[in-house]
């Protein structure tokens, strides 16, 4: 079988089942009735991002580009709608959701109408879409300095970090064969970060098996003179 073909199956899958992840907090909104705890602008970003995309798969003829895309598209259209609809601050919600519209609208209007078609309108829609979704790799690097700081994992999501790194290197060795630049260079950062992420899982569990499974005793538990000292005792 050609390698192009399995590279296109390999971003298929692997970029498909990392919107999927998604479901997970779908779920939870139709549980709970309520959109707590759950962000709403990477949903928003995220179909911006698969539009784009979509275009430019559009464009260049990509099976695979226009696939992976309208599937995205799809499940994000419906993280938003069923955030929309559970959420409390509807108007905040309605807000961001009209300035993307309108981003949007711009977009449509600069490259569907303004640049004429051809080699120039790809090639700008092409490095649009790059800078998007490298801004979307490079992100969670903020939330990287807490949890490094904090040791705390779980806003991390594991399954989700092996997913991106997956999608991420089927992209880059996908645009490596096509010569595609545009689909290589802004999938390199996903592999990093991801790569970043799971040493993280590593060093803090390995981390959590070298201290001790106990607490040591507090001083106060040591002193005759608290009357409660005799009582205290070092807990597991």
């Amino acid at each position: 079988m050609d390698s192009l073909v399995v590279l296109s199956w390999a971003c298929i899958v692997f970029t498909v089942g990392m919107f999927s992840t998604g479901l997970t907090d779908l779920k939870k909104m139709m549980l709970t009735k309520s959109s707590a705890n759950i962000q709403f602008l990477p949903f928003l970003m995220t179909c911006l991002n698969n539009l784009g995309w979509l275009y430019y798969g559009l464009l260049k003829q990509d099976g695979t580009v226009i696939i992976v895309n309208v599937i995205g598209a799809c499940l994000q259209i419906l993280y938003i709608v069923s955030y929309c609809y559970y959420s409390k601050s509807k108007r905040g919600v309605m807000g961001q959701s009209c300035v993307a519209a309108g981003v949007l609208a711009l977009g449509w209007l600069y490259f569907c109408i303004l640049l004429p078609p051809g080699d120039d309108r790809l090639a700008q829609l092409g490095l649009t879409c790059s800078v998007i979704t490298v801004c979307m790799y490079a992100s969670p690097l903020t939330d990287l300095v807490g949890i490094v700081r904090s040791g705390n994992l779980e806003c991390l999501s594991f399954p989700l970090t092996v997913a991106t790194f997956f999608t991420s290197t089927s992209w880059v060795l996908y645009g490596q064969q096509l010569q595609d630049y545009y689909i290589m260079v802004p999938n390199t950062p996903g592999i990093f970060t991801s790569l970043i992420r799971l040493f993280l899982f590593w060093w803090f569990s390995s981390g959590a098996e070298r201290s001790p499974a106990y607490k040591p005793l507090k001083a106060s538990s040591l002193d005759p003179t608290n009357p409660a000292g005799s009582s205290k005792v070092a807990v597991l």
